[in-house]
């Protein structure tokens, strides 16, 4: 549908065919990916991309830095108080971890970079249903503190109760949008698309 393709475009991994990338007005559709990331994007890739061979620990501090105008609102420790499975797990490898706790450690890692918005692909797809749970919970969290989040997910209930805005991509073309509220009370259209 292009979901993931947008997210990968955004990040300056993909180059558009058509159209153009703005992030703060600046034009970003040529970026490395380099100079994306610093421009406070944060990226939970699907599949999470952890680094199986470095400890919990290592994972996180290896994305450590301050936000675009030096915030530094996500330390190691308050990634730890969010995420208390990682704290009890600080010196495990990357592959020691459950798959819900690989998970959390890529959006620990995100938030490590200090972000103003965090791109999140599939962060709940293959988790049991408990884990999926804490995903969102996480999720609401992070969208609580101020940071925006773009949120590619199947469950579009979850998708409309965690954000302001949805688009609805098919082939990779928009064919629905609005506001979240909106969409919510109007499932015939999303039917149309989602075949819910």
């Amino acid at each position: 549908m292009g979901k993931t393709t947008l997210i990968r475009t955004i990040l300056g991994l993909v180059r558009p065919t058509s159209g153009a990338i703005r992030i703060r007005g600046t034009a970003c559709t040529s970026a490395r990916p380099d100079r994306i990331a610093r421009l406070g994007i944060g990226y939970v890739p699907e599949g999470r991309a952890i680094f199986a061979n470095l400890t919990v620990r290592e994972n996180l501090l290896m994305a450590a830095r301050a936000g675009i105008n030096g915030r530094d609102d996500w330390s190691l420790d308050r990634v730890l108080q969010t995420f208390p499975r990682l704290a009890e797990r600080l010196q495990h490898g990357g592959a020691q971890l459950s798959g819900g706790e690989q998970q959390m450690l890529a959006i620990g890692r995100a938030l490590m970079t200090n972000p103003d918005v965090v791109l999140f692909d599939e962060a709940t797809e293959g988790l049991a249903p408990l884990v999926v749970r804490e995903i969102w919970r996480i999720i609401g969290a992070i969208r609580a503190t101020g940071i925006a989040s773009l949120i590619v997910d199947r469950n579009y209930r979850e998708v409309l109760a965690h954000t302001d805005r949805c688009v609805v991509l098919e082939k990779g073309r928009v064919v629905l949008e609005g506001h979240s509220a909106e969409l919510a009370r109007v499932p015939q259209k999303l039917a149309r698309y989602l075949g819910v």
